[in-house]
């Protein structure tokens, strides 16, 4: 009998041995896969400590196979792949956020644009001085192609670059609108 609890304890340890003799290829390629799915989905840029961290568990992982550690090296791998999976979610919600914040912002910057425009007009039909017309007529076409740029970066889904583009513009217009305003009440006087 004891021959026998022997032998079937050298069995199941020869089994236990067999299934981590082999290293987790299968789940090495499913972390590579869940990366470069996240990588895909914009992790780097929008949930880049989660994706940078399926990265390091994934290069720990090819390290521990390297050392033959095939049990530290299916962990790491498991790992690497609930850390992008976790990235790409991550990435989709916050990317979501931030095309809404860039549409906002580059549509008050078109509104800006638009009011800074009517503003020089009614400058120009009041009579301000030409170097002030001059001047906004420059910052108004400066601006014009930082709107342009921004809704260019928003069609090719850069976000970030968009609301940053399009704020600053927002900016220097709703000033430039405001100095309008403040050059055509002198102006407005002067021709009564």
């Amino acid at each position: 009998m004891r021959r026998v609890l022997q032998a079937i304890a050298a069995v199941a340890a020869l089994t236990v041995a067999a299934s981590c003799g082999d290293p987790p290829d299968k789940e090495l390629q499913q972390a590579r896969s869940a990366i470069e799915s996240a990588r895909a989905a914009g992790a780097e840029v929008y949930a880049r400590d989660e994706f940078s961290a399926a990265e390091t568990a994934l290069k720990n992982a090819t390290e521990a196979v390297d050392q033959r550690d095939y049990r530290l090296a299916l962990n790491r791998a498991l790992d690497a792949r609930e850390r992008a999976q976790n990235a790409e979610q991550e990435a989709a919600t916050r990317k979501a956020a931030a095309r809404t914040e860039a549409s906002r912002a580059v549509a008050a910057a078109g509104r800006a644009l638009d009011e800074a425009r009517a503003r020089l007009k009614t400058a120009e039909a009041a009579r301000v001085q030409a170097r002030v017309v001059t001047s906004a007529r420059r910052s108004i076409a400066d601006n014009e192609a930082a709107v342009q740029e921004a809704r260019t970066a928003f069609g090719q889904g850069d976000f970030t670059h968009a609301t940053e583009a399009a704020g600053t513009a927002t900016t220097q217009l709703r000033g430039l609108a405001k100095d309008l305003e403040n050059a055509i009440a002198p102006a407005s006087r002067r021709r009564r």
